[in-house]
């Protein structure tokens, strides 16, 4: 299913020797990367940019070509179904030098997540994924403040296995300038305060993985008070990286032991990789409505090797 995206002018920009098609007009178009906060904050879509000052943005090259990190997302919704999953599925799933965030021993956590990203400075797309929680790759015991920061979602660390978008400059710079597993799909993602859906295609058109539930009841934060982050860890040219994105949170909530998420399993990767897995139920489920997000360039990180 092609995105609606690709009915509107476009025109080709240069992303380290890869071209690809943008909105013409568009944020990507007219600001390269580099954005008129105050023109941004004047779409009624967006609430505020005031996060956004703090966090000046720096000119970096990458895969990609040169650049300015981060990468900056005016107005998010997202949701996340967390499981549990036998710690034995996911370390077969996870490369040797990560380890498993573990509940109680033999039990992880597996999540499925949707995001749509209505005003963000590489323009409107949707993304879904498929992540493990993992234990932060520098520390060589897990603390009881990591497991719990880890759980709430505030502090969290992991590693993609699927990571399917619906615009090629996402694929692209999140394939090429980050090392995610990214490719492009028809990906439908639909969240307001009563209902929360998604719909991942396969490659023959058909559903790979689809959600339906009842939002969770919504609590607003101020501007600024809620501010969460992610660590992911990739393999960029053999070398290991992690890409920090800090998420702030304005209307959001969750539910514990949700009985009413209809998480669908069909024929694609995704649910190939969730079924690896071999998840048992799910223990959260979390939607935020209004939010924003800074994404970084990764760096370059160390990773302990690991030998059992």
């Amino acid at each position: 299913m092609p995105s609606a995206q690709t009915k509107d002018p476009t025109v080709e920009v240069d992303l380290g020797g890869r071209t690809v098609a943008v909105p013409k007009g568009g944020l990507y178009d007219r600001y390269r990367m580099d954005p008129d906060l105050d023109e941004i904050a004047r779409d009624p879509r967006v609430g505020g940019v005031d996060f956004f000052r703090q966090l000046p943005k720096t000119r970096v090259d990458s895969p990609i070509g040169p650049t300015l990190t981060p990468n900056f997302y005016y107005a998010i919704s997202t949701a996340r179904v967390t499981m549990l999953a036998p710690s034995g599925a996911i370390r077969g799933r996870l490369p040797r030098e990560l380890e498993p965030l573990e509940l109680v021993p033999g039990l992880g956590l597996v999540s499925v997540m949707f995001f749509r990203y209505d005003v963000c400075d590489i323009d409107f797309y949707t993304e879904a994924a498929v992540g493990i929680a993992v234990k932060p790759a520098r520390h060589g015991r897990l603390g009881f403040f990591d497991l719990v920061s880890g759980l709430k979602n505030e502090h969290l660390d992991s590693y993609v296995l699927s990571l399917p978008v619906s615009t090629e400059i996402a694929r692209v710079r999140g394939r090429d300038g980050y090392g995610f597993p990214k490719w492009v799909t028809g990906l439908d993602v639909d969240i307001d305060a009563g209902r929360t859906s998604a719909r991942v295609a396969n490659d023959a058109g058909g559903v790979d993985l689809s959600l339906l539930a009842a939002t969770p009841k919504q609590s607003a934060h101020p501007s600024g008070d809620r501010v969460g982050s992610l660590t992911s860890y990739t393999r960029i040219n053999g070398a290991w990286h992690s890409t920090l994105s800090q998420t702030h949170v304005l209307k959001a909530g969750t539910a514990r032991v949700p009985r009413d998420v209809r998480l669908r399993l069909g024929e694609g990767r995704m649910s190939d990789d969730l079924r690896s897995l071999r998840p048992i139920r799910t223990v959260r489920f979390d939607v935020m409505t209004e939010g924003q997000l800074a994404l970084h360039m990764p760096v370059p990180t160390s990773v302990p090797r690991r030998t059992a």
